[in-house]
């Protein structure tokens, strides 16, 4: 006899714009009204709700969060280890576990980024929107094992996600011959995708791969489109019981299944880890993970009919087109050139909100959120009578990924 599986069924955001230009809002203000209009789009009220879940070493703690929203009770609070944006698919499980163990009735996973307001790695200092000191950021700014084992390599130049990166993005050229236009291809689509979106903050902006082209040099090979966003905004998911769900405003999207995880060895990945096994090195890092998703699923890449996969930079994302299965070891480079992944006439319809190249990088929680409406039929760039939808976190770094049913 199966097990009763969790249900997304509530969705909600704050506004989305270019870091540093969200106005005198908070983070935490931001986070507050993520919750609350992902709880009203459930059609449920906060004396509803007994469980809040996040992850990336969110500011916004839960013990606070559920006084000032007026909880009844906090039954459940939990912050996700897979580092950075590897953990947003993560908290998506962990909230799953707890309604299918009676631990929480109603979980609310959110993230909230304020990038203008807070210190973002690699900006030099606390606030982003200051002049950068002139002084070395003390050690003790350091809030984790992962940002002192960078320290590691910063003497060598290695001070940013984009060049971090970089690394494994110019192996997989090396090996393959994977070139920069298919790189461009992949951002032009999902500038495209987000021309259809309003809350994207590059909607409004249209892109030609000669402008992928053209942009600058940021950390060889990734130009500037290659970058994601850096945002200010907020976004939120209302995870409860399958029973529960039935009942509810809007249609429920059923959490398939779900993984974490990092292959052995691979501490935080290419970023501050020189003994990542070579096979895996220009590798997402993420294909034992996606075996035990397909596995405990019972589905694999062809069931899949839109997929919202984390793009940091876009060497990652044709990474794990090869990793969960879509296409061979190498040849991500032409299956992105093929065009699969168009909204219209694509085998794999992808980042149909625009994803963290174009609509918002709210690591990447706002995936989740677009994964969820492809399957209610209320994306901007739908995909007719799209049933099964893999969303990922982020690749190159211990991660995690759900697969979603339409009910």
């Amino acid at each position: 006899m199966s097990r009763p599986r969790a249900h997304i069924v509530g969705v909600g955001e704050s506004r989305y714009t270019r870091w540093g230009k969200i106005g005198d809002v908070t983070e935490h203000a931001l986070a507050c009204q993520a919750i609350q209009r992902a709880v009203a789009d459930a059609g449920l009220s906060m004396d509803d709700v007994d469980g809040l879940a996040s992850f990336a070493e969110d500011r916004n703690e839960a013990v606070f969060l559920a006084a000032e929203l007026g909880l009844p009770a906090l039954r459940f609070g939990n912050m996700v280890w897979m580092p950075g944006g590897g953990g947003g698919c993560a908290a998506i499980s962990n909230a799953a576990m707890a309604v299918e163990t009676g631990q929480a009735a109603v979980v609310v996973v959110y993230r909230s980024l304020c990038q203008g307001q807070f210190f973002r790695f690699g900006t030099g200092g606390m606030n982003a929107a200051a002049p950068a000191d002139p002084e070395p950021p003390k050690l003790q700014q350091a809030k984790s094992l992962m940002l002192a084992s960078i320290g590691f390599s910063m003497p060598y130049g290695l001070l940013m996600a984009a060049a971090a990166y970089a690394l494994p993005t110019r192996r997989h050229m090396h090996l393959y011959g994977t070139t920069s236009e298919q790189l461009g291809m992949l951002a032009v689509t999902f500038r495209e995708h987000a021309s259809r979106n309003p809350r994207a903050v590059m909607g409004g902006r249209p892109m030609t791969l000669e402008d992928h082209q053209a942009s600058p040099m940021i950390a060889d090979p990734h130009r500037l489109f290659d970058c994601c966003l850096e945002s200010d905004g907020a976004c939120a998911v209302v995870v409860t019981t399958e029973e529960r769900a039935r009942d509810l405003a809007k249609r429920p999207v059923e959490i398939l299944a779900s993984e974490q995880g990092a292959p052995k060895g691979y501490a935080f990945g290419p970023f501050s880890n020189a003994n990542i096994a070579d096979e895996l090195y220009a590798t997402g890092g993420c294909e034992e993970m996606a075996g035990r998703l397909w596995s405990k699923a019972g589905l694999g890449p062809s069931d899949v009919d839109v997929a919202q996969l984390y793009e940091h930079f876009t060497g990652c994302v044709l990474m794990q087109l090869e990793d969960y299965g879509f296409c061979k070891r190498g040849e991500g480079g032409p299956f992105i050139e093929s065009g699969a992944l168009a909204w219209k006439g694509g085998s794999l319809p992808t980042n149909t909100h625009g994803g963290s190249l174009s609509e918002a990088y709210i690591h990447g929680l706002n995936h989740v959120v677009e994964g969820v409406r492809s399957l209610r039929g209320e994306s901007t760039s739908p995909v007719d009578n799209a049933e099964v939808c893999l969303v990922t976190s982020a690749a190159c770094v211990p991660s995690s990924a759900i697969l979603l049913g339409r009910r």
